[in-house]
């Protein structure tokens, strides 16, 4: 993806760039948060927060730069970059075994990558949202990221990026293995099924089956550097927030690594866990793992945007410890904070100390609880933007 991604991000920055310096003209405030998981998207949150900023310093030029880390919104943020990029329907095997209509975005043709790229995101096809709430830990799988992936590779493309955030599972990437033609079989000779229920019985996996892959190979956008097991590994850490019961972890966990052995992958490499295994699954097909965030924003031109502003307002649904790991708003602090500018975070609950932010305001404190904010979070969104004008934007 590289040549398009920078002739994506030079344009693009080009096109955000304001024509003159923060000095010689109004105050510039840089709206770039993620995607509010599951609540609203990260254009629509960009753009409440700047309503609510505009009502009290309506002079202020407003600059909105969403992001995306990988996971959900990753589809949105890439074509709303390219203006050229095509989106192509596909239906898929949801997590639930339901069926999902989804799509892939197809970028244009570029040097060396004459049949253009192919972007494919977990989140739409596999990814936790897709469950409603029901949460299938054991059940759960990345069927639906597999056809798609095996679809867009039929479609003569010359590279494939697979953005693998908000995964619905913790099955090591077995179900997108399988859609892509692999063999996983237990000590009795039988196919698992797909899933951490099929993680924990797989004793062979065979990948000679595989579905051929572009010639371009596959870059994968991550939004965590996790391991794949440990106690920073994919069933330790995320596997509860799919539902999974924190005693079953040790044995999810082990069931990982086997699936490492089987793989020949390094259980430790970072983005290994990513999306409950499935960065460790692409890694043994000879996928190379990039940092989602960072990605997207040399697409959508964020660090030159970013310099000539005066503040800078990021945020997600949750701010904690896994923030950091290579979440959205970290990146952003990171590039405000070597261009010296001040950075303001809004998130639906902050869990963790806001180090290096200038101000936090938390949704659910001003809504009276998470749920609450939840239900409706624009006009919670417009208060936070409202409030940091008052308390940083003079």
């Amino acid at each position: 993806m590289r040549e398009a991604v920078d002739a994506a991000a030079a344009e693009v920055a080009a096109a955000a760039a304001p024509g003159s310096s923060a000095q010689s003209g109004p105050p510039v405030v840089v709206i770039a948060p993620d995607s509010f998981k599951g609540t609203i998207r990260a254009a629509d949150a960009a753009a409440a927060i700047a309503e609510g900023w505009r009502t009290i310093r309506p002079g202020d030029r407003i600059v909105l730069a969403p992001m995306a880390d990988g996971g959900e919104g990753t589809l949105d943020a890439i074509a709303a970059a390219v203006p050229a990029a095509v989106r192509v329907p596909v239906e898929v095997t949801g997590p639930d075994d339901r069926p999902v209509g989804a799509s892939w975005l197809r970028l244009p043709p570029s040097s060396g990558r004459p049949g253009g790229t192919a972007v494919v995101e977990l989140a739409s096809t596999s990814g936790l949202e897709l469950l409603s709430g029901a949460l299938r830990p054991w059940d759960a799988h990345t069927l639906g990221f597999g056809q798609a992936l095996a679809a867009a590779a039929a479609a003569g493309v010359s590279h494939l990026v697979a953005a693998i955030g908000s995964s619905a599972s913790t099955d090591g990437g077995l179900g997108m293995l399988v859609a892509l033609g692999a063999r996983a079989i237990d000590a009795e000779g039988r196919p698992v099924r797909p899933g951490a229920r099929g993680a924990l019985e797989v004793a062979e996996i065979a990948l000679d089956g595989l579905v051929p892959m572009p010639a371009g190979g596959i870059t994968v956008l991550t939004d965590v550097t996790s391991p794949l097991v440990g106690p920073a590994g994919a069933a330790a850490v995320f596997g509860p927030q799919k539902g999974l019961d924190p005693a079953d972890v040790p044995s999810v966990d082990a069931a990982l690594a086997r699936i490492a052995g089987l793989l020949g992958v390094d259980p430790v490499t970072p983005g290994a866990g990513a999306a409950g295994g499935t960065g460790a699954a692409l890694l043994a097909m000879g996928a190379r793992l990039l940092p989602g965030a960072e990605t997207v924003a040399g697409l959508v031109g964020l660090a030159g945007a970013i310099r000539d502003a005066r503040i800078v307002v990021t945020g997600e649904g949750a701010f904690d410890g896994q923030t950091a790991a290579g979440k959205a708003p970290a990146l952003v602090a990171a590039i405000a904070a070597d261009a010296g500018i001040p950075v303001a975070l809004v998130a639906g609950v902050v869990s963790a100390e806001p180090v290096g932010f200038a101000a936090a305001v938390s949704l659910a404190a001003l809504a009276g609880s998470a749920s609450a904010a939840m239900r409706d979070s624009r006009p919670w969104l417009r208060a936070a933007g409202a409030a940091l004008a008052r308390d940083i934007g003079a």
